[in-house]
């Protein structure tokens, strides 16, 4: 077998999915040489080498370090691509990297992002209204502007900040504030650090939809739906995701075929005006990883992000027919002509942390985890069950530590949602250590629900 090294820039078990796809190869010997936001048990190994780090620079210093040894590199994290790593490493080193450039890391900013839905698609934009620091002289001018357009919108308003990372993040109104004081501290949190989009909020059933591209060819992946409030029933605040599911088919049971058509002429038309005549290099990746809704008058839009999502590219590498190094060498050369993945169900499900989400305002217990038994599920599921450690760390001692973050995704794989359902709880329920998860993602109450609310928007 060709021995392939591969750069790969990690962060939690998205990466661990990846690495995965990657060592699982059957034409490829894969050695891979990670930069991790922390030593990541599962990633490390299945690593020749290793930094902890994801600062840019250093990343190119040990691409550097390994040149002779990498033929490309893939990026799982948001923050090294709107960073600018590919940009950094291609430079530096000549190593093809599977990200987005810079310039098109289009989730470092959501103001540019309503304005490129507006020009492309505007359709699927929900009414909004940029808030910019510069363009008022004291809090009163925006307090003003703001209520008027409150008044507009009837209160039913989602504040986000511009920048992902700065102030308080996204707040919707009934769900994060129900005064237009509440919503006023909460948008001030957020201005003080620049622009702020004061948006429509949208009554809908999410859903997801990734697309690979070799700078030339957009490729789409199946629908994929995410679980983004902490607890049972859609209650408490956002997270990361704390699961997901995939049907058999491309779409989700809630979807409209019409639904299906229009996600995909979205990022298709959005892919065309980033790429211009011919090809642009710098879309090569995942460009595009769409949050939809499916709403009263069709698809709107929510985000547009630029990479793997975390966890719904969980649900798609297991079940990928294809040989992942093959897809990235075609990426890389230009021959992406179409992804292929078997006709089954996945289901995520995130166990984490005691604290996370608000579940507990502190532990102080021990933050040990053991995966022993997780891990001989997957050898009696054989292939149909996958665990990936995400925000934990492997330490001197030989155990693994859980941190802040998701700690662990268990991926069951079966031939409907149910029957995926049950193996991914199974692994859940069999992992030793101060965790807690949600039992209802992908269960057939929630799908019902889901079912029903789309019929009932659009009678």
């Amino acid at each position: 077998m060709e021995k392939i090294g591969v750069l790969l820039v990690s962060y939690g078990s998205r990466a661990a999915s990846i690495a995965d796809a990657l060592c699982r190869s059957d034409n490829y010997d894969v050695r891979i040489y990670d930069a991790d936001k922390q030593r990541n048990p599962f990633i490390l190994k299945r690593s020749a080498d290793y930094i902890v780090s994801l600062d840019p620079s250093d990343i190119v210093n040990f691409a550097k370090k390994h040149k002779n040894e990498i033929d490309f590199g893939i990026v799982g994290p948001e923050a090294p691509i709107i960073a600018g790593v590919r940009d950094l490493v291609e430079k530096e080193t000549g190593i093809p990297m599977i990200c987005p450039t810079k310039e098109f890391a289009l989730e470092g900013s959501k103001v540019a992002q309503r304005k490129l839905l507006e020009k492309c698609y505007p359709k699927a934009n929900p009414r909004f209204k940029i808030f910019d620091p510069e363009e008022y002289s004291n809090k009163n001018e925006v307090k003003k502007d703001l209520w008027k357009w409150l008044d507009e919108m009837d209160n039913q308003v989602a504040v986000k900040p511009d920048n992902p990372t700065a102030g308080k993040g996204v707040g919707v109104w009934g769900d994060h504030f129900s005064s237009r004081e509440e919503l006023y501290a909460f948008f001030l949190a957020n201005f003080e650090h620049g622009k702020v989009i004061v948006e429509e909020k949208i009554d809908g059933e999410e859903f997801s939809l990734q697309f690979f591209s070799d700078g030339k060819h957009l490729v789409e992946t199946p629908c994929v739906r995410d679980y983004k409030r902490a607890f049972d029933g859609d209650r408490g605040p956002n997270t990361g995701g704390m699961g997901c599911y995939k049907d058999v088919s491309h779409k989700l049971p809630f979807m409209y075929e019409s639904d299906w058509e229009e996600g995909l002429k979205i990022g298709r038309r959005i892919f065309e005006e980033l790429k211009g005549d011919g090809s642009n290099l710098g879309l090569r990746g995942i460009p595009l990883y769409m949050a939809y809704t499916c709403a009263k008058e069709g698809v709107k839009v929510f985000e547009i992000n630029s990479r793997p999502g975390d966890p719904e590219i969980m649900n798609l590498m297991p079940i990928l027919e294809d040989d992942f190094v093959d897809t990235c060498f075609n990426i890389i050369e230009g021959n992406l002509a179409n992804l292929r993945f078997k006709s089954l169900a996945t289901v995520i499900t995130y166990a984490v942390p005691m604290t996370y989400g608000g579940y507990r305002k502190k532990y102080s217990g021990d933050r040990k985890v053991d995966l022993t038994d997780a891990y001989k599920l997957m050898e009696k599921y054989n292939g149909a069950l996958r665990v990936y450690p995400g925000s934990m760390e492997l330490r001197d001692d030989g155990n693994s530590y859980l941190l802040g973050s998701r700690t662990v995704g268990c991926v069951g794989i079966g031939r409907s949602i149910e029957e995926a359902r049950d193996i991914s709880l199974e692994a859940i329920q069999s992992i030793d250590g101060p965790l807690w998860n949600r039992w209802d993602i992908g269960s057939k109450e929630h799908i019902a629900s889901s079912i029903e609310h789309v019929k009932s928007l659009r009678k």
